[in-house]
């Protein structure tokens, strides 16, 4: 028996499929860890995109949910999935300043000095916003901090550039 749609078709979600979906993505937005786990439990892939290509993973990091993020790790959500502006979860906890979430995302497998398109790597968004704690782990952990993003700099450069003082300081020793 033939379907009768083209191969190269997609059935459309209907609208309370997408109103579920959105509450899920709402939950990682929130850190509503609980009802996160139990839809994780119940199969949900762990690496479901929103319209800006974030994950679950992405929204709890970046919104600094430690519980959350652990349970979407711990049920298999990739840390390394970069997102539509060229981001994964570690480049937004370096950004926000969240050493815990950091140190969880490298824990589970996020690479120190992943980067997307721009070339701009978790320590360079350290170094931005004088994140000094997350530019020592980012280090400590491997992070290389001679790296040049797509236009030359380095993170050195970036905090310079930021006025970030003390991430500059820190960096400048490594030159």
């Amino acid at each position: 028996m033939q379907s009768s749609e083209p191969a190269n078709t997609k059935p459309e979600l209907d609208e309370a499929t997408l109103a579920w979906l959105r509450q899920v993505f709402q939950y990682a937005r929130s850190g509503d860890a609980e009802p996160l786990g139990a839809v994780l439990a119940q199969g949900l892939p762990p690496n479901l995109r929103n319209e800006r290509g974030d994950t679950l993973v992405m929204l709890a990091a970046y919104h600094g949910h430690l519980d959350a993020t652990r349970v979407l790790l711990e049920h298999g959500a990739d840390p390394e999935i970069i997102n539509d502006a060229g981001q994964a979860p570690l480049h937004g906890a370096a950004f926000k300043g969240d050493l815990a979430v950091t140190t969880l995302l490298l824990d589970h497998g996020a690479r120190p000095d992943t980067a997307g398109p721009s070339g701009k790597t978790a320590l360079m968004f350290a170094a931005m916003f004088n994140r000094s704690e997350i530019l020592r782990l980012l280090i400590e952990r491997g992070a290389d901090p001679a790296a040049r993003d797509v236009d030359g700099l380095s993170a050195l450069d970036v905090a310079r550039r930021m006025g970030a003082n003390d991430t500059a300081a820190l960096l400048a020793a490594y030159e």
